[in-house]
C-alpha cells in the first residue's frame, strides 16, 4: 500500500516485469548490495519476507551449480510430469521422494541438474557460497500467528485483490506477447484463476475461492518451514498486535 511504503524507503520490491528472468541467486546479490548500502548510509536494512528459500540463500549462500545446457532444459521441461518424476526416482531417489508430486518446477530443476552434472541437487547444496550470515549482525523475529487469524486476512487479502486492480493487471499480462506461457509470473496465485473467470469458465466468487484455496495451501507451506527450520535460536511470537511487535523489535534490537 502506498501510505506503508511512505512509512520507509523500500528496495526490490515490484522492480523486475514479468518478462524478465530472475531467479533466488539473483534476488540474493541484489538484497546484499541494498543491505551494504544501507549500513554504509548509518540507516538500519530490514529484510521483511515470507519466502525461506530466499532468505537462506541470501544468509547462507547458494549451490554453485553450473549453467545447464540448453537442450537439456527443454528437454525436461517438455517431459509429462510423471515421466519427469519417474526420471527423478531413477537418478535422485531422494528427491523424488521429498518433492510433493505436482511440484513441477523443483521436480525440473532436480531432474536437469543430475541429469547435466551427474550430482544431485542435494549434493550440490553442501556447498554453499555466496552467503552474507557471517559479516552481519542478524536480529531474526519470526511472526507464526494464530491460524485461523492468518487464513482470515488471506481470504480479505483476496477479495480486495479481486475488487482492486488485479483484474485489470491479469488482464494486461495474459494480453503481452513477450511473456513466455510457462513465465514464472503467469503461475503466480490468481493469475489463472482470474484468466479462467474472465473467460467464462468460471465465477467470480468461484475464481475467488480458487484463488484463496491455493493461498491457504501456500501460507501452510511457509508456515511449516518458518517452524521448523530456521536456527532455533531466531525468537518466535505468535503475536500480531503492531504495538506488541515493535516492543518485541525494539527489546530484540537492544539484547
Amino acid at each position: 500500500m502506498p501510505a506503508e511504503e511512505a512509512q520507509a524507503p523500500h528496495r526490490l520490491f515490484g522492480h523486475v516485469d514479468g518478462a524478465e528472468p530472475y531467479s533466488t541467486a539473483l534476488w540474493a546479490r541484489q538484497a546484499a548490495v541494498e543491505i551494504d548500502a544501507a549500513h554504509a548510509a548509518g540507516k538500519l536494512p530490514v529484510l521483511v519476507g515470507g519466502t525461506g528459500l530466499y532468505l537462506r540463500t541470501l544468509i547462507d549462500g547458494i549451490a554453485p551449480v553450473p549453467d545447464i545446457a540448453p537442450d537439456i532444459r527443454a528437454r525436461i521441461r517438455a517431459l509429462p510430469l510423471d515421466q519427469a518424476v519417474a526420471e527423478l526416482a531413477a537418478l535422485d531417489p531422494e528427491a523424488a521422494a521429498r518433492l510433493r508430486p505436482t511440484d513441477t518446477t523443483r521436480i525440473a530443476r532436480a531432474l536437469e541438474v543430475v541429469t547435466a552434472t551427474g550430482r544431485t541437487l542435494s549434493d550440490w547444496q553442501r556447498d554453499r557460497i555466496g552467503g552474507i550470515g557471517h559479516r552481519i549482525a542478524l536480529s531474526a523475529l519470526l511472526l507464526l500467528p494464530d491460524r485461523t487469524w492468518l487464513t482470515d486476512r488471506c481470504d480479505r487479502r483476496l477479495a480486495h485483490m479481486f475488487d482492486d486492480g488485479a483484474v485489470e493487471e491479469v488482464r494486461t499480462l495474459l494480453a503481452r506477447t513477450d511473456i513466455a506461457p510457462d513465465a514464472p509470473v503467469r503461475r503466480a496465485i490468481g493469475v489463472t484463476e482470474i484468466a479462467r473467470w474472465q473467460a467464462g469458465h468460471d465465477t467470480r466468487e468461484e475464481a475467488l475461492t480458487a484463488a484463496r484455496n491455493a493461498t491457504r495451501q501456500y501460507a501452510k507451506r511457509q508456515y511449516t518451514w518458518f517452524r521448523n527450520q530456521p536456527p532455533s535460536e531466531w525468537l518466535r511470537t505468535s503475536e500480531t498486535e503492531r504495538c506488541v511487535l515493535w516492543r518485541q523489535i525494539d527489546t530484540l534490537l537492544h539484547t
